[in-house]
Formats: structure tokens, C-alpha cells, sequence
């Protein structure tokens, strides 16, 4: 007796195989569709202040001059020149009473009030003595910023005597905001910060970068 024509229908399929890279990068596919995409973008840069700009910081408004090498000639022969890098900024107090202009980032410590804003310094300098930030005016330093007065402003380092000056310097700048406590009313500055996503810690948010050539003629 023959067979019927076609074959039986019974016939088990065989089974489809799909290699194990492709399961991978689905599944990669998958993981990375739940956390935010292919296209996520880094956050944007800080908005370039160029000199002779003024940013408004909140607490101040700030205006960036310039940066340049100054020479200080030895008192005697016993002693040596020294040379420091200077950078000028014209600030105005726009609270009403009279601030300390307060002390630049050192180590740990991020300085206070109006240095305080000046986050990080590219190239940091390397310096014996640190950094000084004062109020110059008529060839004296000052430590006082009288509110609605544009007072101009030295951020001061001292170059070791082989070290090579940058040729320009940068800084990270901060913004001061006003937070007002509701149960004591009562108000007061701080610099403006958003919370880390992985470490659900305050990091004081850079609202701005500026970039300053070093002036060297003469030194």
C-alpha cells in the first residue's frame, strides 16, 4: 500500500535557533531603554564669561578685568623679588549692608563669601603662601565691600621663584540664592547647588566659567 501524498502533518518542527549574542544585546538593549536611552546627553557646559563681562552671582555682580604677572623688588640686598599673579575683578556688593570680601578656596576649605564663588582655579598654583584676596584701593589693601559700591578686587599668588607663569588661568564660578526659612523667618546666602544622583549629596553648581590671558609685560 503506498504511502498518501504530502507527508504527515504530524512531523515534529525543529526547533529555531537563536544565537546567545543576539539574547545579549537585546537584553542590553532592554537596560539601557530603562535608564534613560541611546541619546542621553551629558549635561551641558557652563556658559562662557568673556573679560570685561559681568555676571550676576547673586550676592554680587561681578565684573572680570584681567589677570597679569606683578613684580614686587626686594627691600634690601639681604632679600629677594617676588612675583605674584594678580587677578583683577570689579565687585559690587548688592546687599545692604557692608561684607567681608572673605578668603579664596584653599585645600579643603572652599573660602567664604565673595571668594568663595571662585570655585576652582585652572592651573591651580602652586604657592608657599596660598592665596590673598583683598580690596585695593589708593595702594592700600582693605577687607570691606560697602553695599551699591563697585570696589576693585585682587585674588593674589605668590609664583615660587622657578615656577613658570600660565599663560592664561581660568575659574569655575559660583552664584549665591537667597533661602528663606519659614519657621524662624528668617533669610540667609547660600551658594547656589544641586544634589548629586549617585551620592545624594549638595555639589555647588557652576553657573559660569571664565577664562583670562595672563598679561606678563614688565615682569
Amino acid at each position: 500500500m503506498t504511502e498518501p501524498s504530502g507527508g504527515s502533518t504530524d512531523k515534529p518542527r525543529r526547533p529555531v535557533v537563536v544565537p546567545a549574542i543576539a539574547l545579549v544585546a537585546l537584553a542590553a538593549i532592554g537596560i539601557t531603554a530603562l535608564l534613560g536611552g541611546l541619546n542621553e546627553q551629558p549635561d551641558p557646559a557652563p556658559p562662557q564669561v568673556k573679560p570685561g563681562q559681568v555676571l550676576d552671582q547673586g550676592r554680587f555682580d561681578t565684573q572680570f578685568v584681567e589677570s597679569k604677572i606683578t613684580v614686587q623688588r626686594a627691600e634690601n640686598d639681604f632679600a629677594e623679588d617676588k612675583r605674584f599673579l594678580d587677578v583683577i575683578f570689579k565687585v559690587t556688593n548688592k546687599t545692604d549692608e557692608t561684607l567681608d570680601v572673605g578668603s579664596l578656596p584653599s585645600g579643603k576649605s572652599g573660602g567664604w563669601n565673595f571668594g568663595a564663588t571662585l570655585l576652582k582655579m585652572t592651573p591651580a598654583i602652586k604657592s608657599n603662601s596660598g592665596g590673598e584676596l583683598f580690596v585695593s584701593s589708593h595702594g592700600g589693601k582693605y577687607s570691606q565691600l560697602h553695599p551699591g559700591i563697585q570696589a576693585t578686587v585682587v585674588a593674589r599668588y605668590e609664583l615660587e621663584s622657578s615656577a613658570q607663569a600660565p599663560e592664561q588661568v581660568s575659574y569655575e564660578l559660583g552664584k549665591y540664592e537667597l533661602l528663606t526659612n519659614a519657621l524662624e523667618d528668617a533669610s540667609e546666602w547660600f551658594l547656589e547647588s544641586e544634589q548629586d544622583p549617585l551620592t545624594e549629596e549638595a555639589k555647588t553648581t557652576v553657573v559660569a566659567k571664565v577664562t583670562l590671558p595672563v598679561e606678563t609685560q614688565g615682569a
